[in-house]
């Protein structure tokens, strides 16, 4: 239990890589607060999930792509836990898939107030509590995309390497604070958006089948993700702040696609 006496905000936690992310913390004995935009039943459902391994947890309602939700969520669970001492800015929306020349400056504001400037308000609201304990840890989940540059898919790669920015500047900023701040970030991975991403850019009606073709012979899975979210947050990262970690297997048909977050 090496994250007993620690709590946690997840934002976009309810579903997916979030889902798997708050389970994680919570095994190592972290308290979670859920955050989620529309889906109330899931946000409940994982909750429960965390209190069946004997953490507490609660689901918070909150747009990330609106400044004043995402600000009143994060006062409502420092309120409840006394404190968020880890935050994993994993929240976000999938492009469109279209190139440049065929997108509308709208879309690329819409996923930029989402993935970057929602996670800059979340990171600004949590930091007064966050700098009185001992140790913070802020993890923002990217994508293999601001590595790769894939074509149609500018408003993503944008947004996540705007979200990437924030990371290694605040890493500078509060490591002062004994707070690390990294990046994770992972290919294609099997959840509802990644296997709409895997149909639209793949054919691939079951992401599984795609299996054989990616490192491993498996597609990464949100437990792999979550694994290493763990990991950085943990005693065992106590000096790690200001990198990025792939989570794509070495590399392949994933990278070429960016998936998503």
């Amino acid at each position: 239990m090496d994250l007993d006496g620690r709590v946690a905000l997840v934002t976009g936690g309810g579903r997916g890589i979030g889902k798997a992310i708050a389970l994680a913390l919570a095994e190592g004995g972290a308290d979670v607060a859920v955050n989620y935009r529309r889906d109330e039943e899931a946000a409940a459902a994982t909750v429960k999930e965390i209190e069946a391994r004997g953490r507490t947890a609660r689901a918070y309602a909150g747009d990330v792509g609106v400044p004043a939700e995402i600000e009143a969520m994060v006062a409502a669970a420092v309120a409840d836990f006394g404190f968020v001492d880890i935050l994993v800015n994993n929240a976000g929306i999938a492009s469109r898939g279209r190139p440049v020349a065929d997108t509308d400056p709208e879309e690329v504001e819409r996923l930029l107030r989402t993935h970057a400037v929602g996670a800059h308000v979340a990171c600004r609201a949590v930091l007064p509590s966050m700098r009185t304990r001992p140790r913070g840890d802020i993890v923002m989940i990217s994508s293999v995309i601001t590595r790769d540059s894939p074509p149609n898919g500018a408003p993503y790669a944008m947004a996540k390497a705007a979200l990437e920015a924030l990371a290694f500047t605040l890493a500078r900023e509060e490591r002062r604070h004994g707070i690390h701040v990294n990046v994770v970030a992972p290919g294609l991975v099997d959840t509802d958006m990644g296997r709409r991403l895997a149909k639209a850019t793949m054919g691939a009606d079951d992401i599984r089948t795609l299996d054989a073709r990616f490192p491993f012979g498996r597609v990464c899975t949100p437990e792999d993700v979550a694994g290493v979210v763990r990991f950085v947050v943990s005693p065992a990262a106590g000096y790690v702040t200001g990198e990025r970690l792939y989570v794509d297997g070495g590399g392949g048909p994933g990278e070429a696609i960016g998936g998503p977050a």
